[in-house]
């Protein structure tokens, strides 16, 4: 089911505007603009509409795709970001070749917070994608957390759980990406349209990367826009992308 029913633009162009803001980090004043240079008018609190609704959809939608951890041993860390003039935390895990395995925005810094994290990462993986190893800085509410994750089963206990400061550096580093990507939000006014938003970030994100890859048929931009569209049942199926894909790289290869 695609979602767009009673939308006054085609779907297509609805997740063209979510998937612009979310990837490149543009003010929706000037997205605004840079469709209607494409004949397209729709207005900037429009587009903020679209990615209130879509933005979570898309993530939601190709979870199963991105999120296919590459390693078991994890970083974690949280960053901040301002909603309403106060300080949220923003906590991510990534694997150690960068890769996100997830994320959750908290107004506290607190074990509950921790747990409520963690487990949430931990949710749906197979035993063999699970951690061998969790590294983080040296808040004590990961110990805590991690402690009672073991307790109930939801983590396994030979987990090791290091507080080395320099094997978080690629998550930190993943932190700076993705603050270009907030930085022009200039802010979120309510904790819920802050964490809308950040899910499109993420996905992205994840995306831009390469996590979906196997599911990216042209290994492309346009590739990673049809992965979109056709989460949400829009265009030809993915074997025709494929056997569209191969019949235009057989006639390069006979030009």
């Amino acid at each position: 089911m695609s979602g767009f029913k009673g939308r006054h633009f085609e779907g297509e162009i609805v997740l063209w505007a979510v998937r612009w803001y979310c990837r490149y980090g543009v003010s929706y004043r000037d997205l605004e603009q840079m469709m209607a240079e494409r004949g397209v008018s729709v207005d900037h609190s429009t587009i903020y509409r679209w990615v209130q609704r879509y933005a979570p959809e898309i993530e939601k939608r190709l979870r199963w795709q991105w999120r296919r951890p590459r390693s078991t041993s994890w970083r974690v860390d949280e960053t901040y970001v301002k909603v309403r003039g106060r300080w949220a935390y923003l906590y991510r895990a990534v694997d150690k070749h960068g890769n996100t395995i997830d994320f959750h925005l908290s107004p506290t810094r607190t074990t509950a917070a921790a747990k409520r994290f963690l487990g949430k990462a931990l949710k749906g993986l197979k035993d063999y994608e699970k951690p061998h190893v969790i590294n983080t800085d040296r808040a004590p509410t990961y110990a805590a957390a991690l402690t009672e994750l073991k307790k109930k089963g939801k983590c396994p206990n030979d987990t090791l759980h290091r507080q080395v400061r320099y094997l978080n550096n690629v998550v930190e580093a993943d932190h700076g990406k993705l603050k270009q990507l907030i930085r022009p939000v200039r802010g979120f006014k309510t904790l819920k349209t802050a964490y809308a938003t950040i899910k499109g970030f993420e996905v992205m994100r994840a995306l831009r990367k390469g996590q979906a890859a196997i599911f990216n048929i042209s290994r492309d931009i346009r590739g990673e826009a049809r992965l979109i569209e056709r989460a949400f049942g829009l265009g030809t199926c993915a074997l025709s992308d494929a056997v569209q894909f191969v019949s235009e790289r057989l006639e390069i290869q006979a030009a």
